[in-house]
């Protein structure tokens, strides 16, 4: 898991799979490229640099199979966003690898706690942040698509 700006070839693919997995499973069929950047202009990726956020990518065998960001909401709270494992890569540890890299930078932005939003039907994403540490709480913001609210404490 290494840091990387958000618009490399490897980020860009593994945001566009992102975009793919999750529109796919919500409208349940495939999506089109139109559609993916679509998703990606209307939901832009421009808040995940430093000094306030931050984008990383993980590598298996020198293959770009997970990315992930995270971005200051406010001074004390950092939140999730982006967080996408490659099917080919699920079950190798690249999730708990990835929120680990995640957590570690918000500590480092002066984050307290980390929060994230989901859905119902992205079930595997909700069982990895329930096995390393996060709560549901309330809702914290009014996503379109979001149905689960988790934080995590970092201190």
């Amino acid at each position: 898991m290494t840091p990387e700006s958000f618009d490399t070839a490897d980020a860009t693919a593994l945001r566009r799979a992102y975009f793919a997995d999750i529109a796919g499973r919500f409208w349940k069929r495939p999506v089109t490229e139109a559609e993916i950047d679509q998703g990606l202009q209307d939901f832009p990726d421009d808040g995940l640099v430093p000094p306030a956020g931050l984008f990383v990518v993980g590598r298996l065998d020198g293959a770009a199979l997970a990315c992930g960001g995270i971005r200051l909401l406010d001074p004390a709270t950092a939140e999730l966003t982006r967080v996408y494992v490659d099917q080919r890569a699920r079950g190798t540890g690249g999730g708990a690898a990835l929120l680990e890299v995640l957590e570690e930078a918000g500590r480092s932005m002066g984050a307290e706690r980390v929060r994230l939003d989901t859905r119902s039907d992205l079930v595997e994403a909700r069982a990895l942040y329930a096995r390393h540490g996060y709560a549901e709480i309330p809702a914290y913001n009014s996503g379109p698509y979001a149905q689960h609210w988790f934080e995590k404490r970092l201190v």
